[in-house]
């Protein structure tokens, strides 16, 4: 099996140690292929050949980078069912969404194909009188270290990606190891759209390798990373020495409020794409449902019925609603915290198990917990599965505050029909997404994305709002009187 190789100046580069062998969570018979890992003196190569190439990419002109993201999202749209069908075979989400965030990856780059043009500054009067002038313009940071999750293998990538592009930056990328295929078929679309060589470099490899060479290298101006809090936490203690600008964005556990005036199905359908499409491993998937008196019994009747007749299955079967968790280790950590929530006393009505499938992969039932309390481990610890609790409070003010009562502040839901609590909810929502009536999951790729306390730190991604991570300004001051 020939094995895929690292991107680092141009050149496609072989492996330095062995291979990532990439397996197909649905079935762990198929392998996808194999993939190059990258060592420490490979990582510095890339950093040092984004470091060459930032002086001519800086200094090309708004259509050289129109150009190069507008033909990348171009050619992802263009490839998008196959690249979803990829997608889905190495990360395990059904494949509809591996389709549908092909595409999103696609608008990605024309988005900021567009903002590439519209980059903008200012020219401003000085108070020191005629003849003085002040601009205010933006420049590139310089090399970018990119590092991104195994979740959204296309999607999270394109949103660092094109705006560390179209505002003059050059990559260093490192994706995880678990979905090699798609970071590799978007190195290769880069290459095929006319990325200048050193421009972008992927680096396949190790957190201890590849990701530590990334934080700790004098090379790399600025990290952008998602992952854990834990991860991030550590990597910002450790790249704050050598003063670079970062970009985190970690976990979630994300609260969907439900108040007696919910419409119902909407309510159900918001629940459970929030908590069970994409296996729950989503950093803005709901892990808790909070729900008032009036409507709880109705609710869990309805809920449960529309859990039970998911389907869970291959995510290359267009029937399956629910695909695998991602390998082992994760489907073993949501067991785990299964076993967590059974000790502290919650009282599981649904799933709780494997799911049953015809063939050999890490197949997880929909789980229901209730009698949770929000100080329980799995109310308050994210899970990254498909594992939702259903949590009781008297009125809104009472769910508001069990919502707000959560060290992370991504993402929350309320579903209503009352203006008045959905004005107040989006004033005091403790998150950096309110959703009203909307899973807690699902974001568009034109706004910006973030979340308070622990779930992010620094700069928001996506939206015009990117610029203001991948830019510094300079101010320049003229005195025209001089002859």
């Amino acid at each position: 099996m020939a094995v895929h190789k690292n991107l680092i100046d141009g050149e496609w580069v072989e492996s330095a140690g062995a291979p990532i062998r990439n397996v197909n969570p649905s079935d762990v018979t198929d392998v996808i292929g194999e993939y190059a890992t990258a060592d420490r003196a490979q990582a510095l190569r890339a950093i040092e050949a984004a470091r060459a190439a930032f002086p001519r990419w800086a200094g090309a002109s708004i259509q050289q980078r129109f150009d190069l993201l507008d033909g990348v999202g171009t050619r992802i749209l263009a490839r998008a069912a196959e690249l979803g069908r990829l997608l889905s075979r190495e990360e395990g989400k059904t494949l509809r969404e591996g389709i549908a965030e092909a595409t999103r990856a696609g608008q990605i780059f024309k988005f900021h194909a567009g903002q590439a043009l519209r980059a903008a500054g200012e020219l401003l009067d000085s108070p020191r009188g005629a003849g003085w002038s002040v601009q205010v313009q933006r420049e590139p940071i310089g090399v970018i270290g990119v590092i991104t999750p195994w979740n959204f293998p296309l999607a999270i990538p394109a949103w660092k990606i094109a705006p560390a592009l179209a505002y003059g930056n050059c990559v260093v990328f490192k994706p995880a190891s678990l979905v090699p295929g798609c970071a590799h078929a978007l190195a290769e679309i880069l290459v095929e759209a006319g990325c200048p060589r050193g421009v972008v470099n992927l680096v396949m490899g190790g957190g201890g390798s590849v990701g530590d060479t990334l934080v700790t290298a004098p090379g790399v101006d600025a990290l952008s990373f998602t992952g854990s809090v834990e991860t991030g936490r550590a990597i910002a203690a450790r790249a704050i020495g050598g003063m670079k600008r970062l970009q985190l964005e970690m976990g979630g556990k994300n609260p969907l409020i439900v108040l007696d005036d919910a419409d119902l199905d909407n309510a159900v359908e918001c629940a459970i794409q929030g908590a069970f499409y994409s296996t729950g491993q989503r950093c803005t998937a709901t892990s808790r449902i909070i729900v008032t008196p009036g409507i709880h019994a109705r609710f869990r009747e309805a809920l449960l019925a529309r859990a039970r007749a998911l389907v869970v299955g291959d995510a290359l079967d267009e029937r399956t609603e629910m695909g695998p968790a991602v390998d082992a280790g994760q489907l073993q950590t949501d067991l785990d915290y299964i076993a967590v929530g059974l000790k502290e006393g919650a009282r599981l009505v649904l799933g709780g198990a494997r799911h049953p499938a015809p063939r050999e992969g890490f197949y997880i039932a929909p789980t229901i917990f209730e009698d949770v309390d929000n100080g329980m481990r799995i109310a308050r610890e994210e899970i990254f599965g498909p594992v939702v609790s259903l949590l009781r409070a008297r009125d809104y003010e009472e769910a508001l505050a069990i919502a707000n009562d959560t060290p992370f502040g991504l993402s929350a839901g309320l579903c209503t029909r009352s203006l008045k609590h959905a004005d107040h909810f989006r004033r005091h929502a403790q998150v950096g997404l309110a959703m009203i009536n909307a899973p807690t999951a699902g974001v568009d790729y034109h706004v910006p994305f973030g979340g308070a306390k622990a779930s992010s730190y620094g700069w928001r991604e996506q939206g015009p709002q990117a610029m203001e991570f991948y830019t510094r300004i300079k101010t320049i001051y003229t005195n025209a009187n001089v002859r």
